[in-house]
């Protein structure tokens, strides 16, 4: 049998590797203790390099186990209560005395199984938001390296573009899909006429606590990149990037026409039949006025025939009734 310190080198090298949940929380000295009368019956001799691969098995490469580890920043010491709860009996039992490996097998088996139901019960985290902020909160307990993981994104966002008309109301909104900690403090900079998301170019405008930043009227002069940055503690945790295009009414309207009278135009300048569509009456439309014009039109001639024949036959009625009465 082994030595006790050459025991410790032998847990070390086997467990230095690869962590689980139950390195995290029982130390080498326990695991030695648990492992002390490891008996293997069928070679009927004591074997601790078997009890400590068998440790290994159940805890290290368990992946429902490792998973069930994953909780929320703050549980860790609930995590830990519940491995040390589970196994911490068991090396005391064990401790100094000559086990079988079959009731080895049988309590730690089980021991896992219990972590692992209580372990999935304690809150998880939603996890992380892409595509940037440092998301401290987003952070899980990693049995595998026995500390909180952070999201690994960059603290600076994508640029947003937007556009906007003279005159204008413009609000930009310095928000983020994840929960803050508390005392935040916003700072919002601009870098006046370019597209850029270089820190050096830009000047600060406000600092606060409100994340909306507003611009009542927009003018030419508020063209340019603005840059909003979140603080808490003096730590940064976020930094966003609009890029503001304001547009002269007299320009858009003068665009408009031209994007109208485009559309009415057929490939080598030929006017469509129609003109734009988005201007005309429809054709059901269009055939009525022509029928109710054409049926005016009609009427009035009709009016006119009518109109100068009464005419022509009163100058003559007065000379035949003369003849008549002569004859």
């Amino acid at each position: 049998m082994c030595t006790s310190a050459l025991c410790l080198v032998c847990l070390s090298l086997l467990f230095g590797t690869s962590l689980s949940c139950y390195d995290c929380f029982i130390d080498d000295l326990d695991s030695y203790r648990l492992c002390w009368g490891h008996y293997a019956t069928l070679k009927h001799t004591l074997n601790l390099d078997r009890c400590f691969h068998r440790l290994d098995r159940i805890f290290n490469h368990n992946k429902r186990l490792i998973h069930a580890g994953r909780v929320a920043e703050g549980y860790e010491d609930q995590l830990r209560d519940i491995m040390r709860g589970l196994i911490m009996p068991i090396v005391e039992e064990f401790d100094k005395r000559q086990i079988d490996d079959t009731v080895h097998q049988e309590r730690l088996t089980k021991a896992a199984e219990i972590f692992i139901e209580a372990a999935s019960k304690l809150p998880r985290v939603a996890g992380c938001f892409p595509p940037c902020a440092f998301q401290d909160i987003g952070g899980v307990y990693n049995c595998e390296t026995c500390r909180y993981d952070s999201c690994r994104f960059p603290l600076d966002c994508p640029l947003q573009e937007i556009t906007a008309l003279e005159n204008a109301r413009i609000e930009m909104l310095c928000e983020v899909p994840f929960p803050l900690p508390p005392q935040i403090e916003v700072i919002w900079r601009f870098a006046a006429s370019v597209k850029t998301v270089l820190v050096d170019q830009f000047k600060e405008v406000t600092a606060g606590v409100d994340p909306v930043y507003s611009i009542s009227l927009a003018n030419m002069n508020h063209h340019g990149t603005y840059q909003c940055e979140m603080y808490s503690r003096q730590n940064s945790i976020v930094r966003k990037y609009f890029y503001l295009t304001v547009t002269h009414q007299v320009v858009v309207g003068h665009s408009e026409l031209q994007e109208i009278f485009g559309l009415s135009l057929l490939p080598g300048g030929r006017l469509l039949p129609g003109g734009p569509p988005s201007t005309l009456p429809s054709p059901l439309l269009l055939t009525a006025c022509l029928t109710a014009v054409l049926l005016l039109l009609t009427l009035s001639l009709g009016a006119l025939y009518w109109s100068s024949k009464s005419e022509k036959r009163s100058q003559f009625e007065p000379a035949d009734l003369l003849e008549d009465l002569e004859y």
